[in-house]
């Protein structure tokens, strides 16, 4: 990465701690706009959990797969007069992700019509309630995404006219299971279209009925693969900073965030250095932030003792594979466990499921950059407890591993994948803790319940100390790209209206 010189002109100093999504949407905001913004990341490369992984000729994201709202990531180039596509290759999944139950599959779509077709094979004549699924979630979900832009760091913001006016959307009350029963009465055609509230922490009977903006947006605008993989956008986020004069130093962690007199003045190094600045953003892991980068009990609001009271998400365990073989499963596949809701307590309670839920990426099939020819990169993700649940992975992590391939060839197409595996990784709840700072391992950040939304939300501008600002899924608005993207927007917003 390059290296400019010190600042000498007078220009407000940004630091931004991590280079993840959000960071560098506020390091492009602000570089285009003429603030002297460095980021610090303490890896080798950019990304944070969205960076890649490379093992031999196989590549994978660590993280994020599937680029949801693509336009909340053309509307951050626009902002900096530049073009997405000019940096990146980007391609629509259709369908966008194949559904397996152990009765029956079912393959999602954003083509309206096609989706129509596939709920009518599977479920017959319940597709006639996808026209108001889409009517009545569209509306609401015109009312919720504006509010999301919006600083909520005061109590007078938080009570905005144009928010009280979307509140009914927010908090309809019930949760997103029960919202998807004014449009279907099908326990699992409802599953369908709940099962992404497991990554915001919560589930589908808990979850609050306005995150029905998820599958809605899903159908709506549709999903993306990035050619390269979705580590590819941070990377081309970096290249704007660049360009526009910023700094981007790696292999560069951040020890203490400094204070004087209840203000941040700069941050000091690993190795003892320190660098002033006039405001700095965070774009390191909320609850690690929290608990390590400050002084005890400095935010007295996140205190190591208050996190604890606070409800997380869950964890993930990860398996990369490098393998010797091409399969015809599509590029998304979600597999859930014969009880799906017996899994989900599993996890809210602690417990390791003998019956678990999974996805899997089939991204070679799509994009050829990843594998050598005729060989694949598999993806898969398992949610599972977070490390509140004292699971002791140093034992169960060759169990678990083997446990999960044994699902994979029993409820895939890929029934002799244990063959043709040429490398591995595994990433375990641990190791996200350990390896990559995530607070006990929570890889979805704090929970999206009722009392940890909007206001409630740890806010983009801290309160208790000048000059300090947050970025990243434990913040407003959320954890998810589009989220951690606007989530960057207000705070480079913020920042520039000062």
């Amino acid at each position: 990465m390059s290296k400019k010189n010190s600042n000498l002109t007078g220009k407000t100093k940004i630091g931004i701690i991590g280079a993840g999504p959000g960071g560098l949407t506020s390091a492009m905001l602000l570089a285009h706009k003429g603030f002297d913004v460095t980021v610090l990341e303490k890896a080798d490369e950019v990304g944070g959990r969205s960076a890649s992984i490379t093992l031999g000729d196989f590549k994978f994201d660590t993280g994020p797969t599937f680029l949801m709202m693509k336009h909340v990531l053309d509307e951050i180039f626009e902002s900096c007069e530049r073009k997405s596509s000019d940096y990146l290759d980007f391609k629509l999944l259709d369908p966008m992700y194949q559904l397996n139950f152990q009765d029956f599959s079912l393959q999602m779509s954003s083509d309206k019509e096609e989706m129509k077709v596939e709920i009518n094979r599977v479920f017959p004549g319940k597709e006639e309630r996808l026209d108001k699924f889409y009517s009545r979630e569209r509306k609401r979900y015109e009312k919720i995404i504006k509010n999301l832009y919006k600083d909520y760091s005061s109590l007078t913001s938080f009570l905005s006219p144009k928010l009280i006016a979307a509140l009914p959307s927010f908090f309809l009350g019930g949760s997103i299971f029960d919202n998807l029963g004014n449009y279907f009465d099908e326990e699992k055609l409802r599953v369908c279209f709940t099962f992404q509230s497991k990554y915001l922490g919560m589930s589908p009977w808990e979850c609050p009925a306005a995150f029905t903006m998820i599958p809605f947006v899903e159908h709506e605008f549709g999903i993306y693969h990035v050619m390269g993989g979705l580590s590819q956008i941070t990377k081309a986020m970096a290249k704007v900073v660049e360009e526009e004069n910023g700094e981007i130093i790696t292999n560069q962690t951040v020890d203490k965030i400094m204070t004087s007199e209840e203000k941040v003045t700069g941050v000091r190094l690993e190795d003892g250095k320190t660098m002033d600045f006039d405001k700095v953003i965070v774009n390191a892991d909320f609850g690690y932030a929290m608990t390590n980068l400050f002084k005890p009990n400095m935010i007295k609001k996140y205190s190591a003792e208050k996190l604890e009271k606070k409800k997380f998400s869950c964890s993930t365990f990860m398996l990369y594979l490098g393998v010797d073989k091409q399969y015809a499963v599509p590029h998304h596949n979600i597999v859930f466990a014969k009880n799906y809701r017996d899994n989900i307590s599993d996890i809210q309670e602690g417990r390791l499921s003998e019956d678990f839920s999974f996805y899997v990426q089939n991204a070679s099939l799509t994009d050829d950059t990843l594998a050598p020819k005729g060989k694949s990169a598999i993806y898969i993700l398992v949610p599972i407890p977070n490390n509140r649940s004292n699971i002791d992975w140093n034992s169960e992590q060759n169990i678990f591993k083997e446990k999960v391939i044994k699902n994979v060839e029993e409820r895939t197409e890929m029934k002799d994948i244990s063959d043709h595996i040429e490398v591995e990784k595994i990433i375990t709840p641990k190791q996200w803790e350990k390896d990559y700072n995530v607070y006990i391992g929570a890889t979805f950040n704090l929970a999206h319940n009722l009392s940890q939304m909007l206001y409630f939300r740890p806010h983009n501008k801290c309160n208790e100390l000048k000059n300090l600002y947050l970025v990243g899924g434990g913040t407003h608005p959320g954890s998810g790209l589009p989220t951690i993207y606007i989530s960057g927007i207000v705070t480079a917003g913020l920042i520039s209206k000062q």
